[in-house]
């Protein structure tokens, strides 16, 4: 474990953080009727049931059963069920068939989280302190394993109700941000330099996140804030899905095998322009950040713009000035809203997932830990682009400046946008 990142914390406080996050868990599924915990409408976004039994075995796996002799299975075969992809500790069910499964029900299923629930907490009251380490070094890679199915978990449920023509929402009473209009976008010139990115010191961090290094960064400029709907907009109707000289070429394979005319979730009824959300349909909000793009339409937008996207180096040389806050999930709007006026850098943190223009590739000096736990971040080094600040589904305690996100260019379920970069 010697290549991830902890901060100690006391039993006590080991357990408390532990039945907060399971318990989030839990209270983002309250609005679900049965059938909504059941359905994958697409391999990418897993049913809800199998989030919250997915977490419940990473516990189970990775920790009760190595520290706890006495563990009994709450059922033998949820380790084959279970599993997402740690090839190292057996075989798992296909990720693109676990909306098939009616069993185990969701009453099997929560009652499989409160044995789990029950079982770690006699291990983390009563484990001997020569193990504590290793356990709490476990348990926060669990936790916030946790927190990043949570983020999971409301972004799938989005991708499967808007699936339905039906459209219907998650939760109704989600609240709608006062602010009307975006700051006019400006732009703040950076001199760069031989700097250090990466993370180091004290707290949590996934071993993607270090060892800490130096590059050189050329002096550049960032855009103050996101790309709106109504910039991306003016892109859809100067006919930027049509033009193949503005997309790489994996790009433009995409837009005409998808079909793609528009960000994801956009729709045009009657002559205006609408826009799927955790609340149902609503009226597509021109000053908003843009949600739901790929990185080739990100892309495709900077180069449209005669702009480009920023490396994530240069958004965390930018990032770690600033402090981390913005809209995050616990403003409760679990949804891009518009920029407040002021006269900074805006959004940095927050709203959309920003695409950046480095690819996902292991820093100078990483070494990928031993065991299945080194399958988490390694292994995915190869075709997926880097994503920096958190969106509006990301639990506030989870997101820092060295937060390395990514994912593979073509894909748009998550909450994903972009800002501009140019050099100087």
């Amino acid at each position: 474990m010697s290549s991830l990142i902890t901060v100690s914390l006391s039993r006590q406080e080991s357990i408390q953080y532990f039945y907060t996050v399971r318990q989030n868990s839990e209270r983002l599924c309250q609005s679900l009727q049965i059938e909504d915990y059941i359905i994958q409408t697409t391999p990418e976004a897993s049913p809800a049931k199998w989030h919250l039994a997915h977490v419940t075995w990473f516990y189970e796996t990775f920790i009760l059963t190595v520290f706890s002799p006495n563990y009994r299975d709450f059922h033998p075969r949820f380790r084959y069920l279970f599993n997402s992809y740690y090839e190292q500790v057996g075989q798992f069910w296909p990720r693109p068939q676990r909306g098939l499964l009616s069993r185990p029900t969701v009453e099997e299923t929560y009652r499989y989280r409160a044995y789990v629930d029950e079982q770690m907490a006699m291990l983390l009251e009563t484990a001997e302190e020569e193990d504590w380490f290793d356990i709490e070094a476990r348990l926060l890679i669990g936790l916030n394993h946790e927190q990043q199915h949570q983020e999971l978990l409301l972004t799938d449920i989005k991708y499967n109700l808007a699936f339905n023509p039906l459209r219907p929402a998650y939760r109704e009473d989600l609240p709608i941000s006062s602010c009307k209009n975006a700051p006019l976008l400006r732009w703040f010139e950076y001199t760069g330099g031989l700097e250090s990115i990466g993370f180091q010191g004290d707290g949590f961090a996934y071993d993607n996140e270090s060892p800490r290094h130096q590059l050189y960064i050329p002096p550049f400029k960032l855009a103050s804030r996101l790309i709106t709907n109504g910039e991306f907009l003016a892109f859809v109707e100067a006919e930027g899905y049509q033009r193949a000289e503005l997309w790489l070429s994996d790009g433009w394979s995409a837009v005409k095998k998808m079909g793609w005319k528009t960000p994801l979730y956009w729709e045009k009824l009657d002559g205006q322009w609408w826009q799927m959300t955790l609340a149902g349909m609503r009226l597509l909000v021109m000053d908003e950040p843009v949600c739901h793009v790929s990185y080739y339409e990100a892309d495709a937008f900077a180069t449209w713009q005669e702009k480009r996207l920023p490396t994530e180096a240069e958004w965390e040389f930018v990032a770690r000035e600033l402090p981390i806050q913005g809209n995050l999930r616990d403003s409760g709007f679990l949804q891009p809203v518009v920029a407040e006026q002021d006269t900074g850098l805006l959004q940095m943190f927050g709203d959309v997932w920003e695409w950046t223009q480095s690819p996902y590739s292991p820093y100078p000096g990483y070494r990928c830990q031993s065991g299945a736990l080194g399958e988490y971040n390694g292994k995915f080094m190869c075709n997926q682009m880097v994503l920096r600040g958190g969106s509006c589904v990301t639990p506030n305690d989870h997101i820092r400046v060295t937060y390395r996100n990514f994912f593979y260019p073509h894909e748009r379920w998550q909450f994903k946008g972009f800002r501009l970069a140019e050099d100087l």
